[in-house]
């Protein structure tokens, strides 16, 4: 297994197989939308495939799929059976707005998906609308059921936390967790694309959260479920579910961070709140060998950076936003 040159053990891919999306979530993607990427500008999946099974030989045992939204790519319920086939890859999760979850839970599960995250910040129809831009809460939470009736373990809900928006509605997460096995991580709001521009007075630290979970619930501390990654997680007596809180701003987890991100332009990002990327697209489309390719991998690894700089006042311009990068 790869370490990087601060000793993190690095055996975790996030990918991002497409830049398209079909919500326009506001701290996200700008409303009009955006201008998509050419057929050839996006790694075709045979070449997400062989850079995954370089990445493994190399100690990655972890892949996540990401977008944009990751169900909107054509093949991608076959892309994750031929993942699944490739030696020392243990585990297979996927990022999504839930929207097309109703219709794919079977296929997914069928073809070998092991892991579940559905990003949801309202539990209210209007607000849903207005976040989003677009969509149907209806048919998020059918896709939320489907996937716990087909048999994903551990489901889990992505929360992003805006003050003025829905800090209100902590509880209202909270209860989804009594009687369904659903495992609700509240998100820091973090400085990142289209909320560069948010006014910091919408950030709403973990600490703030978890008074107001107090407030009406008795908490303990967990120790985790699969793929708990930077959450740290509490279980309430009586609740089927669990809560987390990733503090990326509040209380960073860059000491164990053990993840790069690929995006669907073929750029390897060490860090997801950096600016280094290494083209691994212009490498594969030069008739690259896979030793090649793992070199760079390897590169890429040994130049992860010891931490994020998202508190620092001056941050060099972002180019990107998270539909680009993957979430």
């Amino acid at each position: 297994m790869n370490k990087d040159n601060y000793l993190r053990s690095i055996d975790y891919l996030r990918v991002s197989i497409t830049d398209k999306c079909n919500f326009r979530c506001v701290y996200c993607m700008p409303e009009e939308g955006i201008q998509l990427k050419n057929h050839h500008e996006i790694l075709r999946l045979e070449e997400f495939l062989r850079i995954i099974k370089v990445a493994a030989g190399l100690g990655v045992k972890k892949i996540r799929l990401t977008g944009g939204e990751p169900l909107v790519r054509k093949g991608v319920v076959d892309f994750i059976s031929k993942i699944k086939e490739i030696p020392g890859i243990e585990d297979i999760a996927l990022t999504t707005n839930g929207a097309l979850l109703a219709d794919m839970a079977g296929a997914l599960k069928k073809a070998g998906l092991n892991r579940i995250n559905i990003s949801l910040d309202t539990l209210v129809e209007e607000k849903f609308t207005q976040i989003t831009r677009v969509g149907s809460l209806a048919t998020v939470m059918k896709g939320i059921e489907k996937a716990l009736a087909v048999g994903f373990e551990p489901v889990k809900l992505n929360v992003v936390v805006i003050a003025g928006f829905n800090f209100d509605e902590v509880l209202n997460f909270v209860a989804l967790t009594k009687d369904k096995p659903l495992h609700v991580r509240f998100i820091e709001l973090m400085p990142i694309g289209e909320t560069d521009e948010w006014d910091k007075k919408k950030y709403i630290s973990a600490g703030e959260i978890l008074d107001i979970v107090k407030q009406e619930y008795q908490v303990v501390n967990s120790t985790g479920i699969k793929g708990a990654g930077p959450a740290k997680y509490m279980s309430i007596p009586g609740h089927l579910g669990s809560i987390g809180f990733i503090t990326a701003m509040s209380n960073h987890f860059c000491n164990q961070c053990n993840r790069m991100r690929l995006t669907s332009e073929g750029k390897l990002r060490p860090c997801l709140h950096g600016d280094q990327e290494l083209d691994l697209k212009a490498l594969l489309r030069s008739n690259c060998s896979d030793q090649q390719l793992a070199k760079v991998i390897v590169k890429a690894i040994k130049e992860k950076p010891l931490q994020h700089r998202l508190k620092e006042k001056e941050l060099s311009p972002r180019e990107k936003m998270m539909f680009q990068i993957g979430g």
